[in-house]
């Protein structure tokens, strides 16, 4: 059959986070700032330049209540004190973040293991049985063009997809953090979760920029476990190939991890470089650095 066009997308924060504590004890993870927004808007945004009009938050039972009040607390007390200083433009990127699209925000479902599956699985109730829909790990960030647009390309020329994954080569070494992906042409014939490098078929890695279908949800249930006994999304997708309906994009934006403190501090020192108020600031602070250290390198 052929599926409608993605209007919704499924952004997932439901792990541990133990990676980063002590400060994910009180924050999520997706919650941590690049820039002056927290991670999970930017994943947001640029679901929202791809066209998706509603988006569901899967998140931890802890998180919940941050997360609401971050996108629907129209924070009255800060824009009075703004407006009687003269400084309302300042309450402008508040708005800007009452405006996204819908939100939903869920907790996942405690029946199901732990694994980043399971929070998709949890979200299946707003998922029409006709429809595609995007899935993103708040994990990653695209920089440049939408991952998520590209996906939807995709799926204008493939209605009848069971699934499409984002796609990018990783270093060889880093291939046992991804899911290894393998293609005849543009379809997925293998996609093999953390593999050793010498058992990864390829370096292109499968990374949290998904088009799924109700489909995947037939291997989404809680005995459908795999690796360290975790529920994980790739297994469910590779259970599609033998459809030949399963297509992979070789995404043109720039993919960055967060998932860990120093890939984090990567992206964000990407991010901030890109910003025309104080990127040339921080290249000249680097450029010292160099100079008098000999050990950074932009």
């Amino acid at each position: 059959m052929n599926y409608r066009t993605p209007t919704k997308a499924i952004i997932t924060d439901a792990g541990s986070a133990s990676r980063y504590l002590p400060i994910t004890k009180t924050i999520p993870k997706a919650m941590l700032p690049i820039g002056a927004k927290p991670i999970m808007q930017l994943v947001i945004e640029e679901c929202v330049e791809a066209g998706i009009k509603e988006i569901i938050l899967v998140v931890t039972p802890e998180g919940k209540s941050i997360y609401e009040n971050y996108f629907n607390d129209a924070a009255v007390k800060t824009k009075k004190q703004l407006r009687s200083q003269g400084k309302l433009e300042r309450y402008e990127p508040v708005q800007a973040v009452l405006d996204l699209p819908k939100i939903t925000i869920i907790e996942q479902d405690p029946s199901y293991p732990y694994g980043n599956g399971s929070p998709v699985a949890s979200a299946r109730q707003f998922i029409e049985d006709d429809e595609a829909f995007i899935v993103a790990y708040s994990d990653d960030i695209v920089f440049g063009q939408s991952a998520v647009k590209d996906l939807i390309s995709i799926h204008q020329a493939h209605p009848d997809a069971a699934a499409i994954i984002a796609g990018q080569p990783v270093p060889h070494e880093e291939i046992k953090k991804y899911a290894s992906i393998s293609m005849n042409g543009d379809k997925l014939v293998g996609l093999i979760e953390k593999p050793s490098p010498d058992e990864a078929p390829t370096d292109l890695a499968s990374y949290g920029r998904y088009l799924l279908t109700p489909e995947v949800f037939e291997y989404l249930k809680p005995h459908d476990t795999g690796l360290d006994n975790e529920l994980w999304t790739a297994d469910a997708i590779a259970k599609l190939i033998d459809t030949d309906r399963v297509y992979v994009v070789e995404t043109s934006g720039q993919w960055m991890t967060t998932g860990d403190p120093k890939n984090y501090f990567l992206a964000h020192l990407k991010y901030a470089l890109s910003c025309p108020e104080y990127g040339d600031e921080i290249y000249k602070m680097l450029d010292q650095c160099q100079q008098k250290a000999g050990k950074l390198h932009c």
